[in-house]
This record gives C-alpha cells, structure tokens and sequence, in this order.
C-alpha cells in the first residue's frame, strides 16, 4: 500500500492545486461513485473541522447508525482517513481500490488528495451505510469534495487565516472559498465566526447560493452551567428549548463548542434521522479524536518523565488554534507549562508563539522528521525569541523531554504539565514512536 501512495503523490507536480476538473474526469472513469452515496453531511472551516465530524460521528453510531467518514490529514496511518460504515479500511480493501483508481486514471495529471478522495467515494458506494460524514480536504469551493451536487447537509466550522498561499491573503477571501460548498435549499448550520465581517461574509454567501442558513448565535446557542460545587454540564439551546448533557469527553472549551455545532447538525438531520437526546449524551461519553489536546498517559515517553510530570498533545496549527491552547492552559500554572513545537514552514510560527507569551516554563523547538517542507527547529526558536520566549532546540522528541526533565530537576521542579503541538504531522510522528 506504501508503493501505490508514493505512486499516486508523483501523479502531479503539486501537492494542492485547487480546480475540479481532474476529480470529476477520474470519477467518471469509476463510473460516479460519488453520486452513489448516501445522505451526504459536507463540512468545512478552518478549525474543529475534524471534532465537529467526530461528535457527529459519535452521536450517529450511538443512534445504531451506519456511518461512512472521510476526513484528513491522518495521524499514523493512511487508513485514518476512510472509515467505512462504522469501521476503517482494511489495508487490503485500501490497496485494491488505489490500484483500482490508479488504473481508472491511466497515469494522468491528478493530486494526491484528488485520487484519494475518489477511492473513499468508491469504498462508500459499495458498502450500504446510513450517512456519510464529508470532510473538505482544504478549502470548499474547489475542494476534491465539492463534487457533491446535493448533500443532505453543510455545516461551517470557524473560520480564520490559514492557508493564505491557495485560499487567499484575507480572511474575508478565504470565507468566501469555505463557503463554496453551500447549495440551493440545503439547510447549512454555521458555527459563530470571530468577527462581524465575517459572519456577514457567510450570510452574503448563504443568500446568493439561496441556503437556509442555521447560525450559532442566532438560531441555536450552548454554554457550560454550574459553578465550583456543581458539575459542569452543557447546556443547548434552540428557540425555548434548553436541553442539558454532559460535558464532552474531548478536553477543552473549544470543543464544548463543536459539540454544540454537532448537536445543532443532528438535530437538522431530523426527520431523516432519529438521534435522540440519549444518543447525543452517550456519543459525548465515548467520543474519540486523537491528536486534539490529548492526555498521553502510558508508552515508552512515558517512561521519560518524572513523576509528577503530564504529557499532552495538539495538533493545532495555526493562530486560531493556539488562541485556544492558550484559553485551556489558563487552568495551568503558567511556570509549570513547558512547550515541544514543531511545524511545517507554510505559515509564520510567531503567529503561533503569540498567544502563550508569559505563559511558559521553557521551550524546545525541533524539525518534524522526515517532512521536506517542515520549520527547521532553529527558524521556531528564533520566532520564539523575537517574542521574548527562550528555549532551545532539540534534534528529537526523546530530546527534548530528556531536556525538559534535566532542567526541570535543576530548578527543583516536582512536576508540570508538557504539551507537544505546532503540527498534526508532529502529533502523528509522536503517537507513532510511542507506540514502539
């Protein structure tokens, strides 16, 4: 499987290169299995793209739905990407349907994540299932996704600058292109966005596509209740309906929000899809998303830190993202916090840096291996010290918290909290050596 998707990466001298024409010319070759699918839910945005699909997901299974999801990037293993009916392909299923597409595709020009997303298309039209969960690769108006004429559903994640080289240099512009995946008379709910302009953006956009628009804000709300002494729930609202559940098992107050956004879609679902309120609560208990503010308890890191000592990780990558590590880590004691950041080198890392300033015991900076196009550890430091943030570089994982641990005994710490993130590529390389 290795072989056929370094093959089908040479396919095009660009790893993104935004038009249709090259998946819709493949599709027809594979005979449109993409208008063979079931009821489709098409999400974009910037962030929680992926939790908002993974509450989906959990409240549909809790349902006794059959569910298809195709998200990315993967973490470990290509095989992350194309879950079929409540399960991921096979490595055997996966390698026929690539050499499938390969051969439909008779060597022409077409991305990596083009002819991948024809190869999920084909592995869900030939297995039943309920619904289908549909990330958008990058973008929306020219995503490999945007190929479906008539989903059931669309739903808008925040949206924030990223991506700037393909999208556009503004967030006005990148909204735009997120929004392309609205359609005539289908419903779209909409997360609340960061800024007026913004929010007008998607109503503009809503409008001239002629889709009923679903605003959190305007149409539907959440918030937490209960104080020091109370349990925490999460309470959502549409109209004069309050309905109370538990809090969600993914760590953070960004994810109370895309639960929210989940339950919002589950309940635009009706009355295609019966998913109840038991349902909703039991997918907030089991949900699963690694690589998102994940608490990394046991593996051979592990064994590298003293007691007292956390791992975490994140595979926030952009402004918006640490904005929101920086509202979790509030609980934290700011001295106790130690940072291990990589990245890739397609956005600037001080945008990153910015919001936790003040808020770190040290840092180390490192080069993602084996990534062509990663920030070298020496670029992240010294976008770190222009912020005033001193740390040091470090040639590996295992160096870096060796690192953090000899400096944290110098000064007499008993124990803190490490959080590794800058990258899902990083997040991935981390899950995949702790599992040696």
């Amino acid at each position: 499987m290795d072989t056929i998707l370094k093959r089908l990466t040479a396919l095009h001298p660009k790893s993104i290169d935004l038009v249709l024409d090259r998946v819709v010319r493949l599709l027809g070759a594979l005979d449109n299995p993409h208008q063979k699918l079931p009821p489709v839910v098409h999400v974009a945005g910037t962030n929680g793209k992926g939790s908002s699909i993974a509450f989906l997901r959990a409240f549909c299974e809790a349902a006794g739905l059959r569910v298809h999801v195709y998200t990315s990037p993967h973490l470990v293993h290509f095989n992350e990407r194309i879950r079929v009916a409540g399960k991921l392909i096979t490595d055997d299923a996966l390698d026929a349907i690539l050499t499938e597409c390969e051969d439909a595709n008779q060597g022409l020009p077409i991305t990596f994540f083009e002819i991948t997303t024809a190869a999920a298309f084909l592995a869900f039209s030939r297995t039943p299932a309920d619904i289908v969960l549909l990330e958008t690769g990058l973008g929306g108006r020219l995503d490999a996704t945007n190929v479906i004429d008539r989903p059931r559903l669309t739903c808008i994640t925040p949206v924030s600058l990223d991506h700037q080289h393909y999208l556009g240099n503004n967030v006005k512009t990148i909204m735009g292109e997120k929004a392309g995946i609205l359609k005539s008379g289908v419903d779209c709910i909409a997360a609340k966005q960061g800024s007026k302009l913004l929010q007008k953006v998607l109503e503009k956009a809503a409008s001239a596509a002629r889709a009923p628009l679903l605003s959190e804000g305007k149409v539907w709300f959440s918030r937490v209740s209960g104080g020091r002494r109370e349990t925490p729930a999460m309470i959502y609202t549409n109209g004069d309906k309050d309905r109370t559940f538990p809090m969600p098992r993914l760590v953070g107050q960004h994810q109370v929000r895309n639960a929210s956004l989940a339950i919002a879609c589950a309940e635009a679902l009706a009355p295609d899809f019966e998913i109840s309120d038991a349902a909703i609560a039991l997918g907030l208990n089991t949900v699963q998303w690694p690589g998102r503010l994940q608490h990394i308890t046991q593996g051979p890191l592990i064994d590298l830190l003293d007691d007292g000592f956390e791992l975490w990780l994140d595979g926030g990558h952009n402004k918006a993202a640490a904005e929101m590590l920086a509202q979790h880590t509030r609980r934290w004691r700011k001295d106790d916090i130690w940072l291990v950041f990589g990245a890739l080198n397609q956005r600037p890392a001080g945008e990153f840096f910015t919001p936790l300033q003040g808020k770190l015991a040290g840092l180390r900076t490192l080069t993602i291996p084996g990534q062509d196009n990663a920030l070298t550890a020496e670029e992240g430091l010294a976008a770190a010290h222009e912020l005033g943030i001193e740390g040091e570089t470090s040639a590996t994982v295992h160096g870096a918290l060796q690192s953090i641990m000899d400096q944290a005994r110098q000064q007499g710490r008993s124990g803190g909290r490490i959080l590794i993130c800058g990258s899902l590529t990083l997040v991935g390389h981390v899950l995949d050596i702790n599992t040696l």
